[in-house]
C-alpha cells in the first residue's frame, strides 16, 4: 500500500512545572481525532462515568491491525503541551503515565494541527500503532503493564503566560534549546470501512509496529500547573462494543422503540 505522507516538525520537550498557577481546566482547547491510514476517522461515542471524574470520555471501536495516528489540532492562541498515553504508557518516552505536566510531551503552536503516529523510539523516527490483542501489545509485551490498555488519553497544558514588562523590564522571550531531532510525523492518512470484526478473546490493545521517518527537536517550553483539558478514549472490538450497549448490533426489535421518536404525522393530515 502506498501511503501519501508529509512530514511535519513536531517539537517535542522535557516539561518542567516550576510555580502552581492559578488557571483553571478550561476545556475545548483541542480536538482529537482518531485516523487510519485509509484516511477515514474513528468513529468516538461519549460516554458518562459513573464516578466524577475530570476529563471527556469516549468509546472508539477497534478494527484488528488497523494502523492508526492521532491527530491533535490547537484551538486555541497559545502555545500547548500535550501529554499523550496510549495504554498508560508515554508515547515518547514509554514510561507509565499519569498524564501529570513533569512528564515528557509534544509541543503544538496556536491554530495548528499535528499528528502523531508513533511511539517515539529516536529524535528522527517513530514506531508505528496498530490494534491489536492485550498480548501482542507494546505496554504488555515489553512492560508488562496492562493497567490502563486499551486507552488513547491526552492532557493539555497552556504555556505559561510571560510577565508583563514594568517600565525598563526587558521583554520576555523564549529560547530554543539547540536541535535534538525526534518527534512525529504525520501522513494524511486513509480509512478502512470494514465493519466486521471477528470476536476476540482478549481486549484489544495497540502494537510496536513498523519504523517511519520522524524528524523533531527539543524546545524550552513551561507548562501551566493544573491541566486545560484531558480526554481519554477507551477503544473496544466492536462485539464488545455491543455487550455494552454503546452501538446498536443486530436487527432491531420492531416492538421495542430505541431512539424515543413520536409516531410520524401523515403528508396529507389537516387535523
Amino acid at each position: 500500500m502506498v501511503r501519501k505522507a508529509f512530514l511535519t516538525m513536531l517539537l517535542l520537550v522535557l516539561a518542567i512545572p516550576q510555580l502552581a498557577c492559578a488557571h483553571a481546566g478550561s476545556w475545548n482547547v483541542v480536538d482529537v481525532r482518531i485516523i487510519s491510514d485509509q484516511g477515514v476517522e474513528f468513529a468516538k461515542y461519549r460516554t458518562y462515568p459513573h464516578v466524577t471524574r475530570e476529563g471527556t470520555y469516549f468509546y472508539m471501536e477497534a478494527l484488528k491491525g488497523e494502523k492508526y495516528s492521532i491527530e491533535v489540532a490547537n484551538r486555541s492562541d497559545r502555545r500547548i503541551g500535550v501529554v499523550i498515553a496510549v495504554d498508560g504508557r508515554n508515547i515518547i518516552n514509554g514510561k507509565k503515565s499519569d498524564l501529570k505536566p513533569g512528564e515528557r510531551m509534544y509541543i503544538i503552536d496556536p491554530y495548528t494541527t499535528n499528528t502523531f503516529e508513533g511511539w517515539r523510539t529516536g529524535m528522527d523516527k517513530t514506531n508505528r500503532f496498530y490494534f491489536t490483542e492485550q498480548s501482542d501489545s507494546y505496554a504488555e509485551k515489553v512492560f508488562s503493564d496492562a493497567s490502563a490498555m486499551g486507552t488513547i488519553a491526552l492532557a493539555v497544558y497552556r504555556e505559561k503566560l510571560p510577565p508583563i514588562a514594568l517600565h525598563s523590564e526587558l521583554p520576555y522571550r523564549t529560547k530554543d534549546t539547540p536541535p535534538a531531532g525526534a518527534a512525529s510525523q504525520a501522513p494524511v492518512e486513509k480509512r478502512s470501512s470494514n465493519r466486521l470484526e471477528q470476536e476476540k478473546s482478549e481486549q484489544a490493545g495497540t502494537g510496536f509496529g513498523e519504523t517511519t521517518h520522524s524528524p523533531a527537536r527539543v524546545v524550552q517550553f513551561e507548562p501551566e500547573y493544573t491541566v486545560a483539558e484531558k480526554i481519554v478514549l477507551k477503544y473496544e472490538w466492536r462485539t464488545e462494543l455491543c455487550k455494552k450497549g454503546v452501538i446498536t448490533c443486530g436487527s432491531k426489535n420492531r416492538l421495542w422503540p430505541d431512539d424515543g421518536r413520536f409516531a410520524p404525522i401523515p403528508r396529507d393530515f389537516r387535523g
